[in-house]
């Protein structure tokens, strides 16, 4: 005689559902802050420097890129971010964004890059820089006029200074970069772009090596940490909160501008 669960247990029972990448634990080789995107916000960098010194003196510190763009003072940011070193005390360690590449692109290509980079606050920059907007339309030749004004105030040395922004920094089995990476590449093997720009499934699919990957590029409402990611963009420029990671092996703790 069948039982009444028979016909249940005849049929093909579900697959059980894949496995979830267990997170490994924050191993940093050192305590570390990492500050998310500035957008030219001179006055909220100064901000979360003193809320640095007052709780992680002397930790290394980290920039995450953006530093151009949107906010009223990318003048002001880079010649700040420009006084200091990765070889002094504590060390600053400050990566490329996308809109320094966009800046970089433009003073490259201007008529190419003109465009997306005004779309997408250049205009914040050439005002920062007391620099007229572009004269006479925009063709060939109001670009590169544009282009040679803004090259002339902003000089050699800090266009050099953005050129050579590294992608990435590393400690331990923590990265850090600007957008994102590729979840199923090694984080040494990473392409550019995509540490730029991000990647399709950086947010969707955690990874399986026990590295984790801190970041900004895109704009969460609180700064948080969670299946191997760590966001630091709370959109500074417009909400007048910019946020910092601080990293150590006992766990990740927030630091953040204008909550009081």
């Amino acid at each position: 005689m069948k039982g009444f669960l028979s016909r249940v247990f005849n049929r093909q029972m579900p697959s059980a559902a894949p496995e979830v990448p267990q997170v490994a634990p924050l191993r940093p080789d050192r305590p570390f802050v990492a500050i998310g995107d500035l957008h030219g916000r001179a006055d909220l960098l100064l901000e979360i420097d003193r809320l640095i010194a007052v709780r992680c003196p002397g930790w290394p510190v980290v920039l995450l890129g953006d530093y151009v763009d949107r906010g009223a003072q990318s003048r002001e940011v880079l010649e700040l971010l420009m006084s200091v070193s990765p070889e002094g005390t504590p060390p600053v360690i400050c990566l490329m964004g996308n809109h320094e590449r966009m800046l970089l692109d433009f003073l490259d290509a201007p008529e190419r890059a003109g465009p997306q980079w005004l779309r997408n606050g250049g205009l914040q920059v050439l005002a920062s820089f007391s620099v007229a907007p572009p004269r006479g339309g925009s063709d060939a030749a109001a670009f590169g006029d544009l282009r040679d004004r803004l090259a002339d105030a902003m000089g050699a040395e800090m266009i050099a200074w953005l050129g050579a922004r590294p992608l990435i920094w590393r400690s331990g089995n923590v990265w850090v970069v600007h957008a994102g990476a590729d979840p199923d590449l090694p984080m040494a093997e990473q392409p550019g772009d995509v540490l730029l720009w991000g990647h399709p499934e950086f947010g969707r699919k955690p990874r399986a090596d026990g590295q984790w990957v801190i970041h900004g590029h895109t704009i969460v409402e609180v700064p948080q940490a969670r299946a191997g990611r760590i966001a630091v963009d709370t959109g500074a420029y417009a909400t007048g909160r910019l946020s910092a990671a601080m990293i150590s092996p006992d766990g990740v703790g927030f630091l953040q501008t204008g909550t009081g």
